[in-house]
């Protein structure tokens, strides 16, 4: 069955710049050139909240693992973390020296990787919004900037025309991939971690092995790709394309599944849900739309890597293989020594940890707008009694 379109949301003022899925698929948040975010409930006739924050455009948003806070990256220099409830709580740091462009959560939730227009990536603590290390080999722009799934990488996009691999216990960059011939607006890990697709104004979408550093398949389409999503199966990638459509790439086969048309004007953002039944995309036509995925329901069989070669609707898979341990169809096992008692309390147990985890990040998150409130009041009072002390002054002169 084709994806289908489920949704779509109206409310931004401008262009949409950045989606993505909480964890539940509860909610969807956005980011737009208004200069606000706004978090769309997936559940009908609940109405969206919009947070105002920001003093010029938001670039890029992002849910927390555990779904209890929203980072975004403005154009003011900013980074905030938001409470995505009706009070629209945030706190904000001066993340760098320009446009904010990329925010990105680790996988634990624990860290934030940001890229600048200052031609640097930065990594923070998300409790405190602590500052711990600069990345700064770019030579131009840092569109975008992602952790591997197990957090010890780090993988950057530049209008350099490259995109960099880094450690990140040593910060060093440990490969630089070139093959780009023009900006590279964005770029994500393979949910392996053995893989990254980066896409371009060059019109390709290109993927490598970051164990072997070399270029696995390359697709060819006919316009600038301003966005891409991994499918968490690994099997297929969605882009989103200056041409005002999306595209959606079996990665197995190496070959173009479905071109779709839905927006009016570039299609400036995609993002698939954490399960993969649906995929969120925005334009510069003001819209966000909700599609319904279909295509992949048991994530295919096991497939050997094999040679691929296609060339389908303006894209071109390279004849290279495939192979970055993609997540295939479940096969039932015998779970020798553990019953489904034991099962069962894992799960309740990893579910209950989820919870307190999320609920630190609320703790910690609410803990520091107090403390932001407490400095601003501080301020305020010493800023009334040098008043004071100006006006004493000037009574006895």
């Amino acid at each position: 069955e084709d994806p289908s379109l489920e949704r779509h949301f109206k409310g931004h003022r401008d262009a949409v710049t950045s989606v993505d899925f909480s964890r539940a698929k509860k909610q969807l948040v956005s980011g737009s050139m208004d200069s606000s975010l706004m978090i769309w409930s997936m559940k009908p006739q609940m109405r969206a909240y919009r947070f105002v924050g920001h003093k010029d455009a938001v670039l890029c948003v992002q849910f927390s693992p555990s779904g209890h806070l929203v980072a975004s990256g403005s154009r003011d220099k900013t980074v905030r973390l938001w409470i995505p409830s009706i009070k629209g709580e945030s706190t904000v740091f001066k993340a760098h020296t320009a446009t904010v462009r990329s925010v990105h959560f680790s996988s634990d939730g624990q860290s934030l990787v940001t890229a600048s227009d200052d031609k640097t990536v930065k990594v923070w603590t998300v409790h405190r919004q602590k500052f711990l290390f600069s990345l700064s080999q770019h030579i131009n722009w840092v569109r975008c900037a992602r952790f591997s799934p197990d957090g010890r990488l780090i993988v950057s996009s530049s209008d350099d025309k490259t995109v960099k691999l880094w450690d990140k216990t040593s910060r060093e960059c440990i490969h630089s991939f070139c093959e780009h011939g023009g900006f590279v607006n964005h770029v994500d890990f393979h949910p392996s971690g053995n893989c990254i697709a980066a896409g371009g104004t060059d019109s390709t979408v290109k993927l490598w092995d970051v164990r072997m550093n070399r270029l696995l398949q390359h697709y060819q389409g006919n316009s600038v790709v301003n966005s891409l999503s991994f499918h968490p199966s690994g099997n297929y990638l969605v882009t989103a394309s200056s041409d005002s459509t999306l595209k959606i790439l079996d990665l197995l086969e190496g070959r173009l599944l479905y071109t779709l048309h839905g927006h009016q004007g570039p299609a400036t953002c995609v993002a698939f849900s954490r399960d993969g039944d649906f995929f969120a995309s925005g334009g510069s036509d003001e819209q966000v739309m909700v599609w319904k995925t279909n295509f992949d329901t048991d994530y295919g069989d096991v497939v050997k890597p094999q040679k691929y070669s296609s060339s389908v609707d303006g894209t071109h898979g390279t004849g290279v293989e495939m192979d970055c341990g993609s997540h295939h169809k479940k096969t039932k096992t015998q779970d020798s020594g553990r019953t489904h008692e034991q099962q069962d309390e894992e799960t309740s147990l990893a579910n209950t940890l989820e919870h307190i985890m999320g609920q630190l990040d609320v703790l910690t998150q609410t803990v520091s707008i107090l403390e932001q409130r407490l400095t601003l009041t501080e301020d305020k009072l010493k800023e009334c009694l040098e008043n004071q002390q100006k006006i004493i002054q000037n009574k006895t002169n």
